[in-house]
């Protein structure tokens, strides 16, 4: 576990989709939970959107599901959010982080990437 870094911001349409890749400098596998949030506008807290746990189990907001998905390349250290059907609330600084688990079904937060812009045009 180490350093993340985001990528794959940028302007897209209302209705258009976008990746945003999560780079880590250590290796990953399908055990280590990771994960996604978003801050919607400066001083506004961030918010969960997406997390992809052990065996590569994912779970999403509500305000998410169902138009993005989270995956991982383990061969390529790097995890990924597919945002699909983009609504006017969905611009916001996307974080990715990488955890630690704590028992069976929690998990820490060890690392942050440092944040990607995502911007919807209508």
């Amino acid at each position: 576990q180490g350093q993340l870094g985001e990528s794959g911001g940028g302007l897209v349409q209302l209705g258009g989709s976008l990746r945003l890749p999560c780079a880590t400098l250590g290796s990953i596998d399908s055990q280590i939970p990771m994960g996604w949030y978003r801050r919607q506008g400066p001083g506004k807290q961030g918010k969960w959107v997406a997390t992809i746990t052990r065996g590569n189990s994912t779970y999403f907001a509500v305000a998410v599901k169902g138009r993005f998905t989270v995956s991982r390349d383990t061969a390529k250290n790097t995890m990924y959010l597919q945002m699909n059907s983009l609504k006017p609330e969905d611009p916001a600084v996307y974080y990715c982080f990488e955890g630690v688990s704590v028992g069976a079904t929690s998990y820490s937060i060890s690392s942050w990437g440092q944040g990607t812009q995502v911007t919807v045009s209508s």
